[in-house]
């Protein structure tokens, strides 16, 4: 089994195409090898993205009220979860954020709302003015999660400075109509086509643990690397009281650990970002991410679900002897601005 390993390993490093059965072969490995497994995810992370680990930070700035039907969501109106529900806050909150995720080591950050998309053109004009806010009050890389967008819309948020769009296919295509009904897989695969379209960088992955197969958990992997993504953030369900899924169980650590390998190898030069999840699904073992291929994490909360303190991931990252990603070049680029 070593030298199958070690097999994946040089194909990944030479950035040659794994298959699906050797995916399966990976992701299913013994949990004895699970050492040997993250030796080699580990080589390929450090490759590809070095010692250096980029921070991610969102706000959720508009909450609640979605009309989609989305299993795992606390914020559709189909379920019944208690959560803050306000409509799009203002460019000031919204700064504020920035700055928090900034002093958290935060590297990006994402403005996150609710809903199937934006809702009018005075939303549009709004959110466009915030993101230029941004790009002059703050070094910060700009992303945003605004549901399915079309080509123009992306295009207005690129020429008002945003850099990066994120939006995730949850699912396979096989098994999304288990997760949601209210609008198609196709939808969103044209939004990360679209985006690219306007020269944003993309974000796009999944959720697992909703009850997928390992080969739906594959499928999605390949599909992201059809669409040639430029960063893959994993979530592992952390199930919502009022959701469909609210009795779901968590993910042993070991399982997400292969799926995180697994997605290293098969995307070697990607960014691969731990996202949601982490401390219920991973608990103690939540530092064998790096080693696993995540080469970033979020900090800070999530959209209605509590991240771990900041201080403990930054100690956790320096523990292992990794650094925190952030872009001189940036600042230098931001003081010319202002």
């Amino acid at each position: 089994m070593q030298d199958f390993i070690l097999g994946m390993e040089k194909k990944a490093l030479n950035k040659e195409d794994i298959g699906f059965d050797e995916a399966y072969d990976l992701i299913t490995i013994d949990d004895s090898h699970i050492f040997d497994l993250l030796s080699s995810s580990n080589r390929i992370r450090e490759k590809f993205k070095g010692r250096l680990i980029s921070l991610c930070s969102i706000i959720n700035a508009k909450s609640g009220r979605c009309p989609e039907d989305c299993s795992f969501c606390s914020q559709s109106i189909h379920h019944k979860t208690n959560i803050p529900e306000y409509p799009l806050i203002n460019t000031t909150q919204i700064l504020d954020g920035a700055r928090t995720a900034m002093a958290q080591g935060a590297y990006k950050f994402g403005i996150v709302t609710s809903g199937k998309g934006i809702n009018n053109e005075s939303e549009l004009h709004r959110i466009c003015e915030t993101i230029n806010t941004l790009k002059k009050e703050t070094p910060i890389h700009r992303c945003a999660s605004l549901g399915i967008l079309n080509r123009d819309e992306l295009f207005a948020l690129k020429e008002a400075g945003l850099e990066e769009y994120h939006h995730n296919l949850e699912t396979a295509r096989s098994f999304f109509p288990n997760i949601c009904t209210t609008h198609t897989y196709d939808e969103d695969v044209e939004t990360i086509k679209c985006a690219k379209e306007a020269g944003l960088r993309t974000c796009c992955g999944g959720i697992f643990g909703m009850g997928e197969s390992i080969e739906q958990r594959i499928d999605l992997c390949f599909t992201l690397r059809e669409l040639n993504v430029d960063s893959v953030p994993l979530n592992f369900l952390h199930p919502i009281q009022g959701t469909r899924l609210e009795n779901s169980f968590p993910l042993k650590p070991f399982e997400c650990l292969k799926i995180i390998a697994l997605y290293r190898f098969m995307l070697p030069d990607k960014d691969i970002k731990m996202a949601g999840g982490r401390e219920h699904n991973l608990r103690d073992l939540q530092s064998f991410v790096f080693a696993a291929g995540a080469n970033s994490i979020m900090v800070g909360n999530y959209l209605t679900t509590k991240g771990r303190g900041a201080k403990e991931d930054l100690q956790m990252i320096k523990d292992l002897g990794l650094e925190i990603y952030d872009s001189p070049q940036r600042h230098k680029e931001h003081k010319e601005i202002k």
